[in-house]
């Protein structure tokens, strides 16, 4: 019997000068997250001092928890806390499975010129502005002259609606990334073994029972994966388009922390009262992060993170 040879593990260093070019590589993502992502957290003391600029950040007076409570007395901290979630929960409630029907659709297309025109098109949305998509949406909702208006015969203005507000960011944010979030979800689908469609063919499978057998367990995993990073960003509404469809009359539902944020930090000048909310909308977004994780690693025993 011939005796099995053992392979020593090569020593760190030497494995590191084999393949140093791509540790060079790897380097350069490493300085950048450091740089642009770590570093900068050495500035959120200033959510526990009372910053002043001329003082800098040590030289400013340590106040602890000063601002978390008049964030968490201020007479909107209610509405905007509600605001903000029920926005982000809606928004990934409505527009987390389009894309899994997008892609689930398109696939079914059997002419390749007509499915690349389709993806195409529902690719196209993504690419524009927000400042363009929110000036689009106030002229096809405007009360005079409006697509909207004009099929149903009214002049109602609804960017003063605030109950008519979520309607309207959420159904833009699925025209405009729905077609690219499907995506990720093709390509998975395109690793599916064919022959698992050829075979159920032979045994008489129908569309529907193909989709369910074959493509919904293939996309399952990727479909938690995103759920999961969803869950992390859940109190992370777009500040853009909230900022630029927000009027005085709809604040009722548009008043968010992001944008509270931006207005006691830029307009305002409270750096440590708006880094505070900040903080606690972070810190919320981490507990989502690890619930929902928990969550969907007992659902399909694979933890991602």
């Amino acid at each position: 019997m011939q005796e099995a040879t053992v392979r020593r593990k090569k020593p760190l260093g030497q494995a590191i000068a084999d393949n140093w070019q791509l540790y060079v590589l790897l380097l350069i993502p490493v300085v950048l997250t450091f740089v642009y992502k770590y570093i900068p957290m050495y500035g959120i003391q200033i959510a526990f001092r009372d910053y002043k600029a001329q003082r800098g950040i040590w030289g400013s007076k340590w106040v602890g928890f000063e601002w978390f409570e008049r964030f968490f007395t201020a007479p909107t901290c209610a509405r905007m806390i509600k605001n903000t979630i029920l926005l982000s929960f809606y928004s990934l409630l409505w527009s987390f499975p389009i894309p899994i029907i997008l892609s689930l659709a398109i696939n079914q297309l059997r002419f390749p010129r007509y499915k690349r025109v389709v993806q195409t098109v529902l690719y196209a949305p993504h690419f524009i502005s927000t400042m363009v998509i929110c000036g689009m949406i106030r002229i096809f909702l405007s009360p005079t002259g409006g697509l909207v208006n004009l099929l149903f015969g009214t002049s109602i203005d609804f960017m003063t609606e605030s109950t008519a507000f979520r309607t309207i960011y959420i159904a833009s944010g699925i025209w405009q990334d729905a077609g690219w979030g499907c995506i990720i979800y093709l390509a998975t689908l395109a690793n599916v073994d064919t022959s698992l469609y050829e075979a159920a063919k032979v045994d008489g499978a129908s569309v529907f029972q193909r989709i369910r057998n074959i493509d919904l367990p293939a996309l399952l995993p990727m479909a938690i994966l995103n759920l999961i990073m969803a869950a992390g960003s859940l109190m992370n509404v777009g500040f853009e388009k909230v900022w630029l469809l927000q009027t005085d009359l709809n604040k009722a539902t548009s008043d968010v922390i992001a944008v509270y944020v931006y207005q006691q930090g830029i307009e305002n000048a409270k750096y440590s009262y708006s880094t505070a909310v900040g903080l606690f909308n972070t810190a919320v977004n981490l507990i989502l992060l690890f619930v929902v994780n928990k969550i969907a690693s007992k659902a399909s025993d694979v933890e991602f993170v």
